[in-house]
């Protein structure tokens, strides 16, 4: 192993800083954390340290009056904490793995790892 390799990156540290705007995080929220978009594996509380998963299937809240096609590409709302179909000024977080209904509140994606900037 290379003398300079740190870990897989299947998960990240990180920390939710007192800042405004912040707020506690519940395990399995979506979460933007520059660049990178990640679902919290614990209850992440302002000010702590929690690990995000970059990578991984995941059922999240969406928009519910849209509906999703299996490897459509699927985008962040970070004012509603909600899965889009809708790019405009959203963050690219991976693609939908399942067809999702209009209405329904969850859909299934496959995340990218980071966003495509």
């Amino acid at each position: 192993m290379a003398k300079n390799y740190i870990q897989p990156g299947n998960t990240i540290t990180w920390t939710n800083e007192d800042v405004t705007g912040a707020v506690d995080v519940a395990s399995g929220d979506g979460v933007v954390a520059g660049s990178l978009f990640g679902v919290a594996q614990t209850d992440i509380a302002i000010g702590d340290d929690g690990e995000l998963a970059l990578i991984g299937v995941w059922e999240l809240p969406k928009v519910s009056a849209q509906a999703w096609t299996f490897g459509q590409r699927i985008y962040w709302v970070a004012a509603s904490g909600e899965a889009t179909t809708t790019a405009g000024s959203n963050k690219l977080i991976g693609v939908a793995v399942e067809a999702a209904d209009n209405p329904s509140a969850t859909g299934k994606v496959r995340l990218s790892a980071a966003f495509t900037i």
